[in-house]
């Protein structure tokens, strides 16, 4: 593919977005969103404030425009992205675009029903080598960008986290009381599964969650459980980086 970085660690860094962005005209992580539209509509309404999270120049927050889910709010870190996708869809008067870090949300304490990222986490994580043991700096950024999320979310509001990684390797991160919300998933794909999460805001977290957090405190330092799967060609080298 043209675009893939000579070094994977490149995923992580806006310059190389930037540069990607400038010729790139669309690129889905995980798929279009019609292959998950089907979950999306059980838990996000019409007239939901909605933000999405590393838009990138996917095509899913103009086809949930179109969908009628009008009051989108996209961030990302790429000011070539946000330039290039504010022109593109400026026909879309509601849907916002705006040049933002993750972990640092300019906005309000409980302002959207709400947030969505797919596959932004997964980039992130591109270096690390096993998703039990992420190094102290990459912990830290999901930390602060979940710490961020719960904020930003309204009481019953929804997180909505859209991956690759099982819940074997990433219910772990996010069955944290301190984040007050509960922990769903599903899944769609033919051949190759994906994961949809949906953290609500207010819940507790179910007993098995409990249980799991508990656990994990209490065996932080156990060695990791070595979880091997077989990714679709489709998807970019980069995914094959991550030892699951």
């Amino acid at each position: 593919m043209d675009h893939l970085p000579d070094d994977n660690s490149r995923y992580k860094y806006a310059d190389y977005w930037n540069e990607r962005f400038k010729t790139e005209q669309s690129y889905d992580w995980l798929g279009c969103f019609s292959k998950f539209q089907h979950l999306l509509e059980e838990h996000i309404k019409k007239e939901d404030s909605i933000l999405i999270l590393g838009c990138g120049n996917s095509s899913m927050s103009a086809d949930m425009y179109s969908a009628g889910y009008h009051s989108i709010t996209n961030i990302d870190y790429s000011s070539v992205c946000i330039s290039t996708m504010r022109e593109r869809h400026s026909d879309c008067p509601s849907m916002t675009w705006h040049e933002m870090d993750i972990r640092q949300l300019s906005f309000p304490d409980a302002s959207f029903d709400v947030i969505l990222e797919k596959a932004t986490l997964d980039a992130i994580m591109v270096e690390e080598k096993s998703p039990w043991e992420i190094s102290p700096q990459t912990a830290c950024f999901i930390h602060k960008t979940l710490t961020e999320i719960s904020r930003c979310l309204k009481t019953g509001g929804r997180f909505v986290s859209i991956t690759f990684a099982s819940p074997f390797i990433r219910k772990h991160l996010y069955a944290r009381t301190e984040y007050n919300w509960s922990v769903k998933k599903y899944s769609y794909g033919e051949g190759f599964e994906y994961f949809v999460y949906v953290m609500t805001k207010g819940e507790e977290l179910s007993p098995e969650d409990a249980a799991l957090e508990k656990k994990l405190l209490e065996d932080m330092k156990s060695p990791p459980t070595r979880v091997v799967t077989t990714l679709n060609e489709a998807e970019e080298d980069f995914l094959f980086n991550i030892e699951l």
